[in-house]
Formats: C-alpha cells, sequence, structure tokens
C-alpha cells in the first residue's frame, strides 16, 4: 500500500449494496453504545442498562454476528488475521455480554470493546472483504441477510 500522497488511497471505498445492511447494524451498535454511556452517566440503575444489553444482544448481535461468521467472513478466508481478530472480538463480547457478575465493569467493557470492534471493520475488515468478493458471494450475503428495519426496544427508555 502506498502511504504517501497517492489520492486514491484517500477516497474512501464505496460500500458494496451486499454489505450496507451489516453497516447500518453497525449504525445500531454505535447507537447501543451511546444508549448505554448515557444511562451511566445519568446513574441509572445497571440493572436496567444490562435488561437493555441481554435484549439488544439477542435480537441483534447474535445474528449479526452469526451473518457476518457464515457468510461474509470466509470470503477472506478463517486463517486470515484480520478474520481471526473479528472473531476473537466477537468472542470475547458474548462472554461480556453473557456474564452476570461485575455488570457495571462489564457494560464499560462492552462499550468500548464493541466500538472499536465496530470501526475495524467498516474502515478495514469490510473494505478488504469487498476488494476479493466474487459477485456470487455479495450474492449470497444478500440472500442469507436481509436488510429489516430496526425495531428498537423502548419499554424502558433510561438513556432519556
Amino acid at each position: 500500500m502506498d502511504l504517501n500522497n497517492n489520492h486514491e488511497t484517500d477516497k474512501p471505498l464505496k460500500r458494496s449494496e451486499s454489505l450496507k445492511p451489516l453497516s447500518r447494524e453497525h449504525h445500531h451498535g454505535l447507537l447501543f453504545c451511546w444508549k448505554a454511556k448515557t444511562g451511566i452517566k445519568k446513574n441509572v440503575d445497571v440493572s436496567r442498562i444490562k435488561k437493555y444489553a441481554d435484549w439488544f444482544f439477542q435480537n441483534y448481535l447474535v445474528p449479526h454476528f452469526e451473518v457476518e461468521e457464515k457468510y461474509v467472513f470466509p470470503i477472506l478466508g478463517n486463517e486470515n488475521e484480520w478474520v481471526k481478530r473479528a472473531v476473537s472480538e466477537h468472542e470475547n463480547m458474548k462472554q461480556l455480554f453473557e456474564s452476570n457478575t461485575e455488570i457495571l465493569k462489564n457494560i464499560g467493557l462492552i462499550i468500548a470493546e464493541l466500538e472499536r470492534h465496530i470501526r475495524f471493520e467498516e474502515r478495514v475488515l469490510f473494505g478488504e472483504i469487498q476488494k476479493v468478493a466474487t459477485a456470487e458471494q455479495l450474492q449470497a450475503i444478500e440472500f442469507n441477510h436481509s436488510d429489516e428495519e430496526f425495531v428498537d426496544n423502548l419499554s424502558d427508555l433510561f438513556w432519556e
């Protein structure tokens, strides 16, 4: 990669239509982080934040991770260092979400890890994937992952 003033590398890579639904889900992940941070700043009872985190994890992150691991990451191969990093980060986040001890500490770790992970996937991993993906691989992602509207859990608006 040319790190000099090559204007080609300065241009953001246009996101493939097949990956856009996953990028929209990343946006919802960042909103989750903002809500959790806001709840912590407002000294909201951590059990309320944990309840929302559990809901978000089960309804959005678990299916999101499954699609990435089954249809997106294999495009680069499971031995690719960036894929290994992403899968490892998924596993770390699963453990943090599923833990019922040190909840406040773990929510803080989830926020930091999820924000870092999303930025890594958006800025590095997805760009590399779409550089090498075949039309058939991109179609498989579209076929196996629908762009569903995000329906938030508004039963407890602790972040307001």
